[in-house]
C-alpha cells in the first residue's frame, strides 16, 4: 500500500523520536538542537569542534533530553556515514535529519582562491548532499522520515561579496528539487524540505574568512537564532516543499524572481556597505573555513542588540500562489480599465 504524504506525517513515532543536526555546535544549529530537546527528542549533534559539541550536549541534557556527540566534517562522506551508523546503533533509527552545516568567505569573487571556493562548496553544498544520501539510506530501512536542508534568501537572490556561499546554496536547491521528483516518482514516504533563512545573529560573522578590511555583518534586519529555530522545528514537523522564514526572505525571493535586473542594481548599490561592520578586521583573526575555531575565540553573535526575537514564516508554495493571484488581479484590473477608456 502506498503511503500518502499526509499520512506519512503521522507515521513518525511519538516516543523519543531521533533528530540528527549538522553544524550543531553553534548558532542556528545549537538553537535547533535545544528546540528539539525541549520537545523530548533524542538529539544527535554533528560538527567538527568536539569541545563546542560537548558544551551543546550538556545544554541538551539540561533540557531533559538524550544527546549524542558526533565529531565529523560533513565534507567527508565516509565520516558522515560513520556518524549516522553510530546514531542508528545507539537509538535504532533516524526520524529527522537537518542539514545545517556551512562555511563561507566574504570578499569579491576575484579575491577568493580556488581552494577556498572548493572548501565552501564541499561543506555548504556537498555536506548537504552527503547528509541527505546518508539519511535516505537509513530512513528507507524504517520506511519513512524527513530531511530538512537549510537554505537562505541568498539561495534565490545572490548578493555581492558572497559568491562562493550563494553558489553553494543555489546548488542545494537544484539538488533538492531533483531528489524530490525522484521520491515522488517512487511514491516514497520520505519527505524533503528546504527552509530558507533571513539574516541571523550567529558566530558566522566573527569566524567566517573575510577578505575585506572591515568585519562582516548580516544585512539588516537581523533575527535571533532561537526565533529561527522555532520555525525550523515547525517546518521539520509539517515538511512543506519550502518554508520561507522572515519577511525579508519572502521579499528578497519574490523580488528576485519578478525583477532580477532591478534587484541586481539594488544589491550592487546597498549590499556592500550592508555587509560591512564599522570595526576594522583584526590582523590575526581566526576563521573556521578549514579548521574549527577555538571555543574561547568566539562566543555568540555580535549583533544581539539589534536581533529581533520574533520571526514568522510562510510556505513557499503559498507565497508564490499569493503572488500569482496578485499579478492576475492587477492584469485583470488593467484590462477592465482599458476597456472603460475605449468605451468613453
Amino acid at each position: 500500500m502506498q503511503i500518502t504524504r499526509e499520512a506519512a506525517i503521522s507515521t513518525i513515532p511519538t516516543k523519543k523520536p531521533v533528530v540528527v543536526i549538522t553544524g550543531a555546535s553553534a548558532g542556528v544549529g545549537r538553537a535547533v538542537a535545544l528546540q528539539f530537546a525541549r520537545h523530548g527528542w533524542r538529539v544527535a549533534l554533528m560538527a567538527r569542534g568536539k569541545h563546542r559539541l560537548e558544551a551543546v550536549a550538556s545544554e541538551v541534557r539540561a533540557a531533559g533530553a538524550e544527546s549524542l556527540v558526533l565529531p565529523a566534517d560533513v565534507a567527508d562522506a565516509e565520516c558522515v556515514e560513520a556518524a549516522a551508523s553510530t546514531v542508528v546503533n545507539r537509538w535504532g533509527k533516524i526520524d529527522v535529519w537537518i542539514n545545517n552545516a556551512m562555511v563561507t568567505v566574504f570578499g569579491p569573487a576575484e579575491s577568493i582562491a580556488p581552494d577556498e571556493f572548493r572548501r565552501v562548496t564541499e561543506v555548504t553544498y556537498l555536506g548537504q548532499v552527503h547528509g541527505t544520501q546518508t539519511a535516505l539510506k537509513h530512513m528507507r530501512q524504517v520506511g519513512g522520515g524527513r530531511i530538512v536542508c537549510i537554505g537562505s534568501a541568498l539561495t534565490y537572490r545572490s548578493i555581492p561579496l558572497q559568491s562562493a556561499y550563494c553558489g553553494a546554496k543555489a546548488a542545494i536547491r537544484g539538488f533538492v528539487d531533483a531528489l524530490r521528483c525522484e521520491l515522488l516518482h517512487e511514491g516514497s514516504p520520505i519527505m524533503i524540505t528546504m527552509i530558507h533563512l533571513p539574516a541571523v545573529n550567529t558566530e558566522q560573522f566573527s569566524w567566517a574568512r573575510c577578505k575585506m578590511d572591515r568585519e562582516p555583518r548580516p544585512v539588516a534586519p537581523v533575527f535571533t537564532p532561537e526565533a529561527v529555530a522555532d520555525e525550523i522545528y515547525r517546518g521539520a514537523l509539517s515538511a512543506p516543499r519550502e518554508l520561507w522564514v522572515g519577511r525579508p526572505t519572502v521579499k528578497a525571493i519574490l523580488a528576485g524572481l519578478i525583477l532580477p535586473g532591478l534587484t541586481d542594481r539594488l544589491a550592487a548599490r546597498t549590499a556592500f556597505e550592508g555587509q560591512l561592520d564599522g570595526k576594522l578586521k583584526q590582523s590575526r583573526r581566526p576563521d573556521n573555513l578549514f579548521d574549527a575555531v577555538d571555543p574561547s575565540a568566539v562566543s555568540g553573535g555580535r549583533f544581539g542588540d539589534e536581533a529581533s526575537p520574533a520571526v514568522g514564516s510562510v510556505s513557499g508554495s503559498k507565497a508564490r500562489a499569493a503572488l500569482a493571484v496578485g499579478i492576475g488581479t492587477m492584469m485583470l484590473a488593467a484590462v477592465l480599465a482599458s476597456r472603460r477608456l475605449r468605451i468613453r
